[in-house]
């Protein structure tokens, strides 16, 4: 069994395992305190209230879906970084990723409580494999990519914050720090993708519908940063080579 074979199938397992625990990682979530909302111009336009983490958690077949979706991320992660340093972070990112994804789904919210200690987590595992295998311009590259990607999503959510959730800023940093590990071709193309991976079915739904008003509606921007890290670090490298050479 090659290298790489055997990282693709380790990767699926241990990340599939990972994904059974996403209804227990939802469930432990605090809940957030109320904040007063304004009251819409247009009754219709009102915001349903928010689904309990608890609720979401106990979705019949979510742990089975969850553990599906973290064994093929886990998967292509595995196939695209070999038996390699990376899959100490990208592994278990993977399940925590997809609890994230399913909360901001349902929610539009992306918890703090979950981002920020594996941030903060990914931080350490990084550092240390960084210095302790002689990668420094790796290191380097993904702090400095990390703070990049965060500022950029900064920039857009104080711009306009109606459109962006801070809870996206937060996401942008691991998003920046894994992608940045492997190059600025990552980093570009993963960015790209998730805001192309929002815009295009939006732009379609509204079409479709005949509705300018789905235009202004908020969603869930979370998942499209998840899709567009894993792009990124699945075939980043060799989609910027092949547009920009």
């Amino acid at each position: 069994m090659s290298d790489v074979v055997l990282a693709t199938v380790l990767a699926a397992l241990v990340a599939g395992l990972g994904g059974l625990l996403v209804p227990a990682l939802i469930a432990r979530v605090p809940e957030p305190k109320p904040k007063p909302e304004p009251e819409p111009e247009d009754p219709s336009q009102a915001e349903p209230p928010k689904t309990a983490y608890a609720d979401i958690a106990a979705r019949p077949g979510l742990g089975r879906r969850s553990a599906a979706v973290s064994a093929a991320a886990g998967g292509l992660l595995g196939a695209a970084a070999g038996l390699d340093w990376p899959l100490l972070w990208l592994v278990p990112l993977t399940p925590v990723a997809v609890a994230l994804s399913v909360v901001d789904w349902h929610t539009r919210l992306l918890p703090r409580v979950v981002v920020v200690p594996a941030t903060l987590a990914a931080v350490v595992v990084v550092t240390a494999v960084g210095l302790a295998t002689d990668e420094r311009d790796a290191l380097v590259r993904a702090l400095i990519a990390m703070v990049a990607v965060r500022s950029f999503f900064w920039v857009l959510w104080f711009v306009r914050s109606a459109g962006m959730g801070f809870g996206d800023v937060r996401l942008a940093a691991p998003v920046g720090l894994v992608l940045g590990w492997v190059g600025w071709g990552a980093v570009a193309i993963g960015v790209w993708t998730s805001f192309v991976a929002f815009v295009v079915p939006a732009l379609a739904l509204a079409v479709w519908r005949r509705d300018r008003l789905m235009l202004k509606k908020s969603f869930p921007f979370g998942p499209f940063m998840v899709i567009g890290a894993l792009v990124g670090l699945v075939w980043g490298t060799a989609l910027a080579g092949r547009i920009w050479g």
